[in-house]
């Protein structure tokens, strides 16, 4: 007997509403060996076996949620580095999606990698996993291609982090959703930030959930120190 697939678990949110259209459930993977300079998650960077979890429990959280649920992102930490992992979850989620009653809007599988799409695409085993998405925020984040924001910036990047980056439409579903608009930059899409906040056996944690512009991290943290608010531990620094 084959033993279940099992998927190294950052984290899983819901609702989510900054990385894709809609409400959506959020799944972040653990581990990445691409190390981008500037990575908002540098904790998910470390492979720790410590954060296994079969992935029939990620999609029974996915099941269990309220709704409405119009989309899954799933982030990291490097996804397509567990390429088995991921297929397993992405081919459960198209058969919870395939199970949902007819009048309810389609769900859409959005996935971020840090591989550039033509990577991606070459393989056998990553293309079995692209075929079940509907889109791929694909390309190393590159902080100098991020654009600046703070208290003066305005432009930025819709979903995604640098402006090498890719969004592919994958499927029909896809491309109705992710057709990307005229020009690189969008003055109010986004990205968009959201936080979370939740309280745990080491006390309350922040999870800033979205992509921030090139510096707005760092304002942040200014603005928290001048208020007399220490933000501790941070995963965007080394």
């Amino acid at each position: 007997m084959t033993a279940p697939e099992t998927l190294r678990l950052a984290k899983a949110h819901y609702p989510v509403t900054a990385l894709g259209p809609g409400t959506r459930a959020g799944v972040w993977v653990q581990g990445c060996t691409l190390h981008c300079h500037g990575c908002l998650s540098r904790d998910t960077w470390d492979a720790d076996p410590g954060r296994e979890v079969p992935v029939d429990a990620v999609l029974g959280w996915l099941a269990s949620l309220p709704g409405p649920v119009d989309g899954v992102t799933i982030s990291g930490g490097e996804p397509f580095q567990q390429p088995a992992a991921l297929l397993a979850l992405v081919r459960g989620i198209r058969a919870w999606r395939d199970e949902r009653p007819r009048e309810t809007m389609p769900l859409d599988i959005l996935v971020y990698s840090g591989y550039v799409y033509s990577r991606l695409s070459r393989t056998a085993e990553a293309r079995a996993i692209l075929d079940l998405c509907d889109a791929v925020v694909a390309g190393p984040y590159v902080d100098r291609l991020n654009p600046p924001g703070g208290p003066t910036g305005r432009r930025s990047l819709l979903w995604r982090g640098s402006a090498n980056q890719r969004i592919v439409p994958l499927s029909p579903l896809g491309r109705r959703r992710y057709a990307e608009p005229a020009g690189d930059e969008t003055e109010e899409a986004g990205p968009r930030m959201q936080v979370s906040v939740e309280e745990g056996p080491e006390g309350r944690r922040v999870y800033y959930i979205g992509i921030p512009r090139r510096g707005d991290l760092e304002h942040l943290s200014t603005t928290l120190d001048e208020a007399g608010v220490r933000a501790g531990v941070v995963s965007w620094r080394a």
